[in-house]
């Protein structure tokens, strides 16, 4: 009996015939004087039209049947918006650019500028026209809009002018990972873009690394690059911290202690090392790796602040990224080196908004607490042969934790609640609060006690995906109910790496 035939010919398999799979033509059809239909490939649809792939619509499989597009889809109308935009320079788009507070200032760098030609990332124009387009995301200075854009969550003040926005053009030209990790920022503030975002950030983590590796010395680009890849990380609970030390250790190789002149390009460099200080600080960091499990946390400091950004006279003015005054940052730099309460409960304060105030305010006090934290940690190890520092002995200036706490929190929902009711005054401010928020919550004996405490905290937060990770370390704090808990160690077991600013 016959049997359908899977290998043969097309005849063959429509007559169910056996095929000796003879060619050009099969034996069985020339014996029985029928034409052999042979054994070429076939595409069929299933309606005559292809209903899936890039063929969607075509009614045979040629590039040119495939039928256009239909426009109205976002990404299509800003494609269609940069074509009717000249192209190969740097463009100022919609809305006019003002240098007046919170009006947007929008810049075209064309991709040709800042990348290789042969790079996988710059051979689609389409591709190209899209990375634009989230560039100019990242780049939209706007007190309006916070979380959605970039260089919005980079600053904890209002300026009126960014020292970043200005000289971007020219940093990409001297940084060739700088355009992918602004790239790879924007999307990282979008949950539905993670995956372009871990191909984004993929790739310029293997640009930096070799940048890094080759510089001779490090230039302002290289140097904006790297912050920013920390600040991704720090963001993302991903390791960066080991960034830091590589990009200090060639600094320091090139003359970093002799200090910064007084020309225009040392301005900038100073403001990126104070980016570095403050970022180096254990007290903002969560998690923190170090080379050897056996350093501790204080230890794992580089102390750039305290090396290259503290004065031997009082300075004046705030840091934008933390939002804090420069003479309280110079108090948070001697914790566990020779700063004591007394210190903070001293400290005079800045002249500044209202919502400064409160801002400062809740720092102060829950730099109290991470002193007392560091210190207990220090008194655990006295069994280690570890003693404690005489001059870090509290001085009899003490106030409850429970006081401190409440304090914290009080000066962080008056804050909220203002932002609430003057939303423009000081938009920026709200990215400031991550480090208060979460010494005081690390306070396990008062926050079991008091769930007031922990809605308190809930509130203030402001849902990004760095504020969920620290919320979670929290709350799995509060279930234990163990005050000795090391927060740091927890992290390290999740394997993260957290920053609080």
């Amino acid at each position: 009996m016959s049997t359908r035939s899977y290998q043969g010919c097309w005849t063959c398999k429509r007559r169910r015939r056996r095929c000796d799979n003879a060619r050009p033509t099969c034996q069985s059809c020339a014996r029985r004087g029928i034409d052999c239909e042979g054994y070429e490939v076939r595409l069929k649809w299933g309606s005559g039209i292809a209903s899936r792939g890039r063929y969607t619509g075509a009614e045979k499989p040629l590039e040119e049947s495939v039928p256009p597009r239909p426009k109205g889809r976002q990404r299509d109308l800003i494609r269609q918006k940069m074509r009717s935009e000249p192209q190969g320079q740097i463009h100022r788009g919609s809305p006019p650019y003002d240098d007046q507070v919170g009006h947007c200032l929008t810049w075209r760098i064309v991709k040709f500028d800042v990348m290789s030609p042969d790079s996988p990332l710059s051979s689609n124009t389409a591709r190209k026209e899209e990375e634009e387009a989230i560039f100019n995301e990242w780049l939209v200075l706007n007190k309006d809009i916070v979380l959605n854009s970039g260089i919005n969550v980079l600053h904890s003040t209002t300026a009126r002018e960014s020292m970043l926005q200005p000289r971007l053009p020219q940093l990409c030209a001297e940084s060739d990972a700088l355009y992918d990790i602004c790239l790879a920022f924007q999307l990282s503030l979008t949950k539905h873009r993670s995956p372009q975002f871990f191909e984004y950030f993929d790739t310029s983590l293997r640009k930096f690394r070799s940048e890094l590796a080759r510089s001779t010395s490090l230039s302002d680009g290289t140097l904006t690059a790297g912050l920013l890849l920390c600040s991704i990380g720090l963001m993302h609970g991903l390791p960066w911290t080991m960034h830091l030390e590589g990009m200090h250790n060639i600094l320091q190789s090139h003359g970093l202690s002799d200090g910064p002149s007084d020309d225009g390009t040392s301005t900038f460099r100073s403001h990126l090392l104070e980016v570095m200080g403050v970022m180096d600080l254990p007290c903002f960091s969560v998690g923190r790796q170090t080379k050897s499990s056996s350093r501790s946390r204080q230890s794992s400091c580089i102390g750039i602040w305290r090396r290259y950004c503290q004065s031997a006279t009082p300075r004046q003015g705030v840091e934008p990224v933390s939002g804090l005054p420069r003479t309280l940052l110079d108090i948070f730099a001697g914790i566990g080196i020779d700063a004591t309460e007394q210190n903070f409960w001293d400290w005079p304060g800045e002249p500044g908004s209202f919502l400064q105030c409160y801002l400062w305010e809740a720092h102060r006090l829950a730099g109290i607490l991470s002193l007392r934290r560091h210190l207990r940690s220090v008194r655990n190890k006295e069994n280690e042969g570890c003693a404690l520092p005489a001059r870090q002995v509290p001085n009899g200036c003490i106030a409850d934790s429970t006081v401190l706490v409440t304090r914290i929190l009080a000066n962080l929902d008056a804050l909220r609640l203002a932002c609430v009711e003057r939303p423009t005054e000081d938009t920026f401010i709200k990215n400031a609060v991550l480090f208060p928020i979460f010494v005081a919550g690390l306070e396990v004996s008062v926050l079991t006690k008091d769930l007031d405490c922990q809605k308190a905290i809930r509130r203030c937060v402001l849902g990004s995906r760095q504020d969920e990770i620290l919320l979670s370390l929290l709350e799995e704090m509060w279930q234990r109910g163990d005050p000795d808990l090391n927060v740091d160690d927890l992290a390290r077991e999740r394997g993260l790496e957290m920053g609080l600013l």
